[in-house]
């Protein structure tokens, strides 16, 4: 079984990548989706953050704009609030891997990566990169950004530059998605991974 890790900095487009894996028949493993299962209502942290970030949960709701506010202000926040989150996602991942032996490959999509220098743990790491414009114009348009909110993100998260330089591979999501998926079919037959479509 090949393990491979997909990352990337915020909007550069991992998440369609991913997809693009999982049509190909590769197990995906969404760490964010994770995250967000364990953070909603009745989720197996919201009791655990409400304890260590009095306020930011209410009526058994975890109040995510609160917590967002508090982490990006401050880094040793930051860290208490990983220090509860990051052993529920291994442990959710191991599951995972579990549940998938059979498997030939397995995608993680794991957005910090590198920043939580997990990358050890993985065979081959894919990074999705788009140039910096196309990456800020996605971003702004989400829900309830800012441009300091993200710049805010950024200063957290390593270079792309950074990143592209440590890849086993770089997928340019800054172009066409047809160009984008013959870039996956590329590393799938590279790692040979015949797509089952």
């Amino acid at each position: 079984m090949i393990r491979i890790a997909l990352t990337g900095s915020i909007g550069m487009g991992k998440s369609t990548v991913a997809k693009m894996f999982e049509r190909a028949g590769v197990p995906l493993f969404d760490a964010d989706a994770v995250v967000h299962k364990l953070q909603a209502p009745g989720g197996g942290l919201v009791q655990k953050i409400g304890e260590h970030f009095p306020g930011c949960v209410r009526c058994g709701t975890l109040d995510r704009e609160c917590l967002a506010e508090i982490v990006l202000a401050d880094p040793e926040k930051l860290s208490t609030l990983e220090g509860v989150v990051h052993p529920a996602v291994r442990d959710a991942r191991d599951e995972f891997i579990a549940a998938h032996k059979e498997a030939l490959a397995l995608l993680f999509e794991i957005p910090l990566l590198f920043e939580t220098s997990t990358e050890k743990d993985f065979d081959k790491v894919v990074v999705v990169s788009a140039p910096a414009e196309v990456q800020r114009a996605r971003v702004l348009e989400r829900t309830g950004m800012t441009a300091a909110k993200l710049d805010s993100i950024l200063a957290r998260q390593m270079p792309d530059s950074e990143k592209r330089s440590r890849a086993d591979f770089v997928v340019d999501t800054g172009t066409d998605l047809s160009t984008t998926e013959s870039q996956v079919a590329d590393i799938l037959a590279c790692l040979g991974i015949a797509a089952s479509r």
